[in-house]
């Protein structure tokens, strides 16, 4: 079992870091006394449910039940739990700027007379031990969304690109537009199988159907600029921080031609490796 334990400053992104693991296929739990941390761990190892991956949050917000972590990494040891250490960091006037724009109370400022940098510097003197010991350090002040989301998914996965789920959707226009798309492609411009008697009642799943779509100088043209365009964009999304892209591809029912370019989409990115699921949503009606 992977065991991580996140923790760091109030306000340096903790909770980001648990969010990116989450996605990551991390089960995590925010904000544990470190007490418990080893009956939890002991209750995964003993659990008939697996779990390969575990993070777990503990951090100042236990007030004085804080300082029994060193005797909970002990204990950790002594159960034969292996664990990683991940310390999230970050300056002074940033932690300072994040609480302004939040509005939110530092776990430690009634113990600081009001004064949001003594709190931060408290807290720093309190984690001192735990960060000379981290396995990991992330200072996160300089970092945007996206690149704190790829420092952390580095850290765990051995292809980053992996943290960017991509799910492409064939639609009807005529039922609306799948909401949640972040991307939409019509091909209702491409000639239509409907109107052909013995592909009528097929869909893009079969194969007399995507011939027919592919046969035509249209549809030949439009693959390699619609590929072109969606490999530059994903790396894009991928860089801003994206964890799950939604790609929808519609004709008039959603029964032949957005199939058809749905299945190619998706054949594409299985051929670069990428997490992608499929869904044709109007393909019955």
């Amino acid at each position: 079992m992977e065991f991580i334990i996140v923790t760091g400053l109030s306000g340096a992104g903790k909770s980001r870091a648990v969010d990116i693991l989450e996605d990551i296929g991390f089960f995590c739990v925010d904000n544990m006394p470190p007490k418990l941390i080893p009956t939890f761990a002991q209750l995964i190892l003993q659990s008939g449910e697996k779990r390969d991956r575990v993070a777990v949050v503990t951090d100042v917000r236990g007030g004085d039940m804080f300082g029994e972590i060193f005797v909970a990494l002990e204990e950790l040891k002594r159960l034969g739990c292996v664990y990683k250490i991940l310390y999230i960091d970050a300056d002074t006037p940033t932690i300072r700027r994040r609480y302004e724009e939040t509005r939110r109370k530092h776990p430690l400022l009634e113990r600081s007379d009001g004064s949001i940098d003594e709190a931060i510097e408290t807290e720093r003197e309190i984690l001192r031990p735990l960060r000379q010991i981290a396995d990991y350090i992330i200072d996160s002040s300089q970092f945007t969304v996206g690149q704190f989301r790829e420092r952390v998914s580095k850290l765990f996965l051995e292809n980053p690109g992996e943290l960017m789920k991509i799910h492409v959707n064939s639609f009807g226009f005529k039922y609306g537009i799948p909401s949640g798309s972040d991307l939409v492609f019509d091909v209702r411009c491409l000639p239509n199988p409907f109107y052909i008697p013995e592909l009528k009642h097929q869909t893009g799943m079969d194969a007399p159907v995507r011939d027919y779509v592919m046969k035509f100088p249209q549809s030949q043209n439009l693959v390699p600029k619609l590929l072109g365009l969606i490999d530059y964009l994903v790396p894009l999304y991928r860089t801003e921080g994206k964890s799950q892209l939604t790609v929808s591809i519609g004709c008039t029912g959603g029964k032949h031609r957005s199939v058809t370019f749905a299945q190619l989409l998706a054949d594409h990115f299985r051929d670069q490796g990428l997490p992608v699921s499929v869904t044709h949503r109007d393909i019955n009606k």
